[in-house]
């Protein structure tokens, strides 16, 4: 076998709906349209949403505020999560991951201050909350800010 033999599996393949072309193609004289109307004419049809004259759904529905397509959404982390970790680690983007306190990265990693910490460790994160940052460096450890 080579390639000028290769041919598609029977009956994987099927002819194009030909419309139009006479009454014995099945689709002759209106085409698969019907009888007059609008979804008969050239250009014919309603656009998405419509309903027909009432008022839409989208309309309908009461609409409130502002939501900001660009607002940063970040994975927050608490003291009391990192006193997991022995003393001295450094607690990177690898390491939330692996103990599980972050699934899927958004904006970034904020480290806040609920709990205590009492193990010194090298932390690094893309915000930490002021008390926070007092904390890691009161309990001997250091804050990076990625």
């Amino acid at each position: 076998m080579d390639l000028s033999n290769l041919k598609p599996v029977p009956g994987s393949t099927k002819n194009r709906k030909r419309i139009g072309r006479g009454p014995g193609s099945g689709t002759g004289k209106q085409s698969g349209k019907g009888h007059k109307g609008q979804n008969a004419r050239s250009g014919g049809g309603v656009k998405p949403g419509f309903e027909g004259g009432q008022m839409p759904l989208q309309r309908r529905v009461p609409k409130r505020g502002f939501v900001s397509r660009n607002k940063t959404v970040y994975n927050l982390v608490n003291l009391r999560d990192l006193e997991g970790f022995d003393s001295g680690t450094v607690v990177d983007l690898e390491q939330y991951g692996k103990s599980g306190l972050v699934v899927g990265i958004k904006d970034g990693i904020k480290i806040l201050a609920d709990g205590d910490l009492t193990k010194a460790l090298t932390v690094y994160a893309h915000k930490f909350s002021k008390s926070a940052a007092a904390k890691i460096e009161a309990a001997g450890g250091k804050v990076e800010v990625l």
